[in-house]
C-alpha cells in the first residue's frame, strides 16, 4: 500500500484556489467544529497556538478523512520537529521565517527521504505508516509530502528570487503582519507600502510556478489576492471568529437592557 495522494499538494500543483483557516485553540473538540465549516485547509498552528507534538497529532487524527486538508505550522524549521510532524501523519508543514534559499533547502531536505533528503526511515512504528501497514511508504512519500515556506521579513523579499529555485519547496506563504512589523509598520499590514510588497512577491511566485499563499482577515483582501494569482488563502482564526462573535452578541443581547 503507498502513500495517500495529498489532495491539497494536487490542488495548488493544478493552480485551484484553496480557501483555508487557522485553528489556535489546541483542541480536539475546536477542530472536530472546524471540519463541519467548508474549508479546504486548516492549519494546526504549533508556532503560535498552544500545542505541542501530542495535541497536533491528536488534531491530526480528526481531520483524517474529511474535506479539510491539515496544514501544521511548525515552530521552527529544525530537522527534529519536521520528522516528528510527518511521522505523526503530516503531509504538508508550513514552515516559518525563511529567510534564505539555504534555510529552505535544509527544509526541504529533513521532509523527504534519502536520496533527495535526510528525513529518518523510522515511520514504521509511527501513525504515519499506520504502525506498519502501509507497507510502501517509504518509497512514495517523498511524492506527497508538501513544503510551505513562509517570508516574513525584509531579507526574505530580498531572496525570494533564490528561495523560489529550490526544489521541492511548493509554495511560499506571505506574512503579512510579521513583514508590517519589519517593514517599520507593526500593527499594520493595510499599509500602501506593505501591500505593495505583498502584490508584488504574489506574482512572482506565482510566475515562478510556486503556490502563493497568505493570512487576512479581509475579504476584499482575499478577493484582490486571489485575482494576483493567490492559490491558498486563509481568512480567518479560529480563536478570532469566536471572540469577534461572542462580543457583538454580548453587546447586542446587552442593549436590550433598559437604560439606567
Amino acid at each position: 500500500m503507498p502513500a495517500a495522494p495529498n489532495v491539497f499538494k494536487a490542488a495548488l500543483a493544478k493552480k485551484q484556489p484553496q480557501i483555508g483557516c487557522w485553528m489556535n485553540f489546541g483542541s480536539t473538540v475546536g477542530a472536530e467544529l472546524m471540519t463541519t465549516t467548508g474549508f479546504d485547509w486548516l492549519v494546526i498552528d504549533g508556532e503560535h497556538g498552544p500545542n505541542d507534538l501530542l495535541s497536533i497529532t491528536d488534531q491530526l487524527r480528526v481531520l483524517h478523512g474529511t474535506t479539510s486538508h491539515a496544514v501544521v505550522r511548525v515552530p521552527v524549521g529544525e530537522a527534529w520537529i519536521l520528522k516528528q510532524t510527518l511521522d505523526a501523519g503530516a503531509q504538508t508543514v508550513l514552515v516559518p521565517m525563511v529567510d534564505t534559499a539555504q534555510q529552505a533547502e535544509a527544509i526541504v531536505r529533513a521532509c523527504h527521504y534519502a536520496p533527495d533528503g535526510i528525513r529518518g526511515l523510522g515511520g514504521i512504528g509511527a501513525r504515519v505508516t499506520g504502525f506498519g501497514s502501509v507497507t510502501e511508504y517509504a518509497t512514495t512519500a517523498n511524492a506527497q509530502i508538501c513544503v510551505l515556506v513562509q517570508a516574513e521579513t525584509r531579507a526574505a523579499i530580498s531572496n525570494l528570487d533564490d528561495i523560489l529555485a529550490v526544489d521541492g519547496v511548493d509554495g511560499v506563504f506571505i506574512g503579512p503582519a510579521d513583514l508590517s512589523a519589519d517593514m517599520g509598520f507593526p500593527g499594520n499590514s493595510d499599509a500602501p507600502e506593505v501591500q505593495a510588497v505583498i502584490e508584488d512577491a504574489i506574482q512572482r511566485i506565482a510566475a515562478a510556478g510556486k503556490a502563493p499563499g497568505i493570512l487576512t482577515f479581509s475579504l476584499q483582501h482575499a478577493q484582490r489576492y486571489l485575482s494576483l494569482g493567490a492559490t491558498f488563502v486563509a481568512v480567518g482564526i479560529d480563536t478570532f471568529v469566536l471572540a469577534t462573535a461572542a462580543r457583538s452578541l454580548s453587546a447586542e443581547a446587552k442593549s436590550l437592557l433598559p437604560k439606567a
